[in-house]
């Protein structure tokens, strides 16, 4: 291909072949101002992008300049939405300026992710500058901009989008860089951080793969749930990363997270990639050979090969593109005979169904000195109609039969933004509203259910009820079971985006090593809550230091199965008594460096 212009972004050379056109992805703006990233739903609308995450006021403009290979006119689309759509302005509407010109028309107001004309402009070839002007602050969103001297718009859906984008990116067909390690962790919630910790200690190469800045998954800063559960044999390496009980949503999350920061850091063999999201998973037979992530903003690839995997995403994504058996929604109460009678449907349906846990979206409000005003939003209180808050608690939680937790993923966190600012600008009409103001929301869902992926043991509520324990029992709980349900199906004059509790108080129960690998997938161990599990045995053992001990569980497993050259499944068959030993030996820590 002759190749007769280029644009240079950041860190990134994209090639064209006609070079009157120019693709610019938002998320490797050189500086993102007052924008953030979000990556959560790239496997539903193709990418991370932008976002103007300012609680109601605009944010600062997003900067960014590359090289234009010609002058000319040019017709510029932006790839955006309206995520609000009604008889009201859109609440995320933005322009873009370059060269300190700003385009006439208005964007995020176009219903569905699409390409949005944001108007035409002469430009001289050279250095370019664009800008973001968020105008509201209620998180517009940019995905990608495109400059052409053709006024045709690029595609909208996929697969053809993808394809599209890939041309014009001249992306090859396999990551830039390959790296090999003994052990490769998806996720760095506590599960994927605990495993990372136990497989490390005893001396292998860990990479740590986690698509956010910060480590902890729901536990982080930008989520702040506290963490439950008991330590079990691990409480060595659990206090490394847990929180304190603060109430969920405080900024105390922010102290236990620069703790985590630093003892995962501190493992010379732990490889610690933030920010890269990992994207396919690669295979031979049923065996993973490598995982592909990209940067979530400087969008370049790395292939991650090793003998064998751990899937603490918590959608059980490494599982599902290597093709692993799985598991979503709710059993019928026939399937494991897991009843409770006092709550029949809610508990536990006559027929099977996809109604999961849902996702929740915390924040806070502060009382100021003096009133502070805030826009009407009514786009907001279509969800959130008379209901008033000033807080949000772990009952804020959406699930319904008609929203998938992945596949509607964003959808599900917009319902609840709006469900937030409704709520909010209900309790500030009373007079003893007027001097609050956001502190903090959170723009990430904090999940409680998705896929689970299926092992050779899926543990059931039976499991917590018969105290059952196994030859393998590595994880051990006295949590209750705990299952939820959307209040609005008990009470239909409650709001679709809270939730209640349903405790079952138990004693001690215990967790297999067999539900914490995968039954068809030969080398890939799961923990969290992908674990092998029906959807009322996830009830107790979801909190994350219970998912914690899943972790450091199959850290200790990987050890074994490198010292013999085996797979997940083998440590069980074969070794189960070593395993079992070096799995009591966390209480008393020693290490026990596996033989090459």
């Amino acid at each position: 291909m002759r190749i007769i212009g280029f644009l240079l972004i950041s860190n990134f050379l994209f090639i064209f072949s006609n070079a009157q056109s120019v693709l610019i992805e938002a998320e490797s703006f050189d500086d993102p101002g007052g924008w953030v990233v979000d990556p959560q739903f790239v496997e539903q609308m193709g990418s991370p992008y932008l976002m103007a995450h300012g609680m109601g006021t605009p944010v600062a403009d997003a900067h960014t300049k590359f090289q234009l290979g010609e002058s000319g006119e040019y017709h510029v689309w932006v790839r955006s939405k309206n995520w609000a759509p009604g008889n009201w302005e859109a609440p995320g509407r933005f322009q873009i300026a370059i060269d300190g010109r700003t385009l006439p028309e208005t964007l995020g107001v176009t219903p569905g992710w699409s390409w949005e004309y944001a108007g035409k402009i002469k430009l001289a070839s050279g250095d370019t500058e664009l800008a973001l002007i968020d105008l509201t602050g209620f998180n517009g969103r940019c995905d990608a901009i495109f400059l052409s001297t053709d006024q045709n718009a690029p595609p909208r859906e996929s697969p053809e989008l993808a394809t599209w984008r890939m041309k014009k990116s001249d992306e090859a067909s396999s990551p830039e860089e390959v790296l090999d390690f003994d052990l490769v962790v998806v996720g760095g919630g506590i599960a994927g951080c605990a495993s990372a910790i136990a497989a490390a200690e005893q001396g292998l190469s860990v990479a740590l793969i986690h698509d956010r800045p910060v480590l902890g998954g729901n536990a982080s800063s930008e989520i702040r749930v506290h963490t439950l559960g008991i330590y079990g044999h691990f409480e060595r390496i659990l206090r490394m990363l847990d929180t304190e009980h603060y109430p969920n949503g405080s900024p105390e999350a922010y102290k236990d997270e620069i703790k985590r920061h630093k003892n995962v850091e501190k493992y010379e063999n732990i490889h610690l990639y933030t920010n890269w999201r990992a994207y396919d998973a690669n295979t031979e037979g049923n065996r993973i050979s490598s995982v592909d992530a990209r940067h979530t903003s400087e969008g370049k690839r790395i292939r991650f090969i090793a003998p064998r995997f751990v899937d603490s995403t918590g959608d059980g994504w490494i599982g599902f593109w290597a093709g692993a058996d799985f598991m979503y929604g709710r059993e019928s109460v026939d399937t494991y005979g897991e009843a409770y009678e006092e709550w029949g449907e809610l508990w536990s349906p006559e027929e099977s169904d996809d109604f999961v846990m849902g996702s929740s979206v915390l924040w806070r409000t502060v009382k100021n000195d003096a009133p502070v005003e805030f826009p009407e939003v009514p786009w907001a209180k279509e969800v959130a109609q008379n209901h008033e808050a000033t807080e949000g608690t772990w009952k804020w939680e959406l699930s319904r039969l008609d929203l998938h937790q992945i596949d509607d993923a964003e959808e599900i966190r917009d319902h609840m933004l709006k469900a937030i600012y409704g709520s909010f600008a209900n309790a500030k009409d009373k007079p003893e509203g007027e001097n609050l103001a956001f502190e903090w929301i959170s723009y990430l869902v904090g999940k409680r259910e998705s896929r689970r992926l299926e092992g050779d043991y899926i543990f059931t509520f039976n499991d917590v009820t018969d105290q059952r324990k196994f030859p393998d029992s590595v994880v051990m709980e006295t949590r209750e079971v705990d299952v939820h349900y959307q209040q609005n199906l008990k009470d239909e004059s409650k709001p679709d985006f809270l939730s209640e509790a349903i405790f079952y108080k138990t004693p001690k129960y215990y967790i297999p090593y067999r539900s914490l690998y995968s039954k068809n997938i030969e080398n890939l161990f799961m923990a969290g809550r992908n674990f092998s599990c029906s959807h009322i045995g996830l009830g107790g053992p979801r909190v994350m230091r219970t998912t914690g001990q899943m972790g450091a569980a199959v850290g200790i497993a990987a050890v074994i199965c490198e010292k013999y050259g085996i797979d997940p499944r083998e440590v069980y068959t074969d070794h189960l008594e070593e395993y079992m030993e070096l799995i009591e030996s966390q209480k008393h820590y020693n290490t026990i460096a596996p033989k090459k």
